[in-house]
């Protein structure tokens, strides 16, 4: 089986493809081995998988995760088999994955946030094996292999007209994306949004603020190459964000009152504090960039007084056997898009060319095949 590995040259087998990553660089390997669904869970031969910017950030150890690891965590496919216990879905079915493995049990599962249960964050498996060695997987889902074991709760049905490669987005940035709008911010019809950006995640928040109704919603990023896109997912104007200061005087131009909702989808501390500048009074910054475990973002205080907030974010806020569900109908619908989201599609031999491209923001989305 393949996938992305970091210990050594891949060796020929007959396996199959997996991505694992260790050092400061990920191989596609073609001896992955991977074990049987046990109780509660399910195999899935994964058709399409989103590179995201975690995947590059494990590899790069800004994300500290143990390794060697099969990386991925943003997938679709066909499910395989089920373990003891699984009814919601079975083989042959069409599924996007969630990360969230969580319990269904706990406190923070029984009130409707399975982003906060403690089952669902860290604690990786080694369902994977190669050369006799285990190998971890990665937010519980390792989607860069041809073959992935996941707990059932992750497998969510979705219709057979959604094209694997689209679907795959479903899992990550689509959910953290428009979860963020409608979940966590829950952004009110004619409300101003501004989303420092227009990666794929920040074009996710900007068709979410378009399906939320919202007035006024402004798209940021240093690229002006992206304006069109931005503008085809919601934005209803755009700011070059090469320069702090001409940022916060471009957005007050448009806003002199100020944003209700700013999102923060880059990842740099400095814009953690251009993100409470720009907001009105009752605002609220929603952080969904990932900057380094370490670092620390600094803002004034007392420009928090007029009910400003500062807002994380882990996964959307989401509920992923619904919302899942919910955003696969919304593209269905028209309302909602994905295949625009998908800038590339290579097979996973081409991994590092398309980490390259993601790495440097040539593409809104690279997707791998298997």
């Amino acid at each position: 089986m393949r996938g992305v590995v970091l210990e050594g040259p891949p060796e020929e087998s007959a396996g199959s493809s997996g991505a694992a990553a260790e050092g400061a660089g990920a191989l596609v390997v073609d001896d992955l081995e991977v074990r049987d669904p046990g109780p509660g869970e399910v195999a899935v031969e994964i058709r399409a998988a989103g590179l995201c910017h975690s995947d590059l950030s494990v590899i790069d150890g800004t994300i500290p995760f143990p390794r060697p690891v099969v990386l991925g965590h943003e997938g679709a496919g066909v499910v395989e088999a089920v373990g003891e216990g699984v009814r919601h879905v079975a083989p042959g079915d069409h599924v996007a994955l969630s990360t969230v493995a969580n319990c269904g049990a706990c406190a923070a599962c029984a009130s409707g946030r399975p982003t906060m249960c403690r089952r669902s964050i860290g604690r990786p498996t080694r369902p994977f094996a190669r050369g006799g060695h285990q190998l971890y997987n990665f937010a519980s889902t390792s989607a860069f292999a041809g073959h992935t074991v996941v707990g059932a709760v992750q497998a969510v049905r979705i219709p057979r007209d959604v094209p694997f490669p689209s679907a795959a987005l479903l899992g990550c940035s689509v959910l953290t994306g428009v979860g963020a709008v409608l979940n966590r911010a829950r952004v009110g019809q004619g409300e101003s949004v501004v989303v420092i950006g227009a990666g794929g995640v920040g074009l996710n928040v900007l068709q979410g603020a378009r399906i939320a109704g919202a007035g006024q919603v402004i798209a940021v990023d240093a690229n002006p190459e992206k304006e069109a896109l931005a503008a085809r997912f919601g934005a209803t104007a755009f700011v070059d964000a090469s320069s702090a200061d001409d940022l916060v005087a471009a957005v007050g131009e448009l806003l002199p009152a100020g944003a209700d909702h700013v999102f923060e989808c880059v990842g740099r501390t400095e814009l953690v504090s251009t993100a409470v500048d720009v907001l009105g009074r009752g605002g609220q910054a929603v952080l969904l960039g990932l900057p380094a475990v370490d670092a620390r973002a600094s803002f004034a205080p007392a420009s928090l007084f007029l009910d400003k907030s500062v807002l994380g974010c882990r996964y959307g806020s989401s509920r992923p056997q619904r919302d899942l569900a919910l955003y696969a109908d919304l593209y269905v619908q028209g309302r909602l898009l994905l295949d625009e989201l998908v800038s590339t599609v290579r097979p996973v031999e081409e991994f590092a060319k398309a980490a390259e491209e993601a790495r440097t923001g040539q593409v809104a989305r690279a997707v791998l095949t298997f």
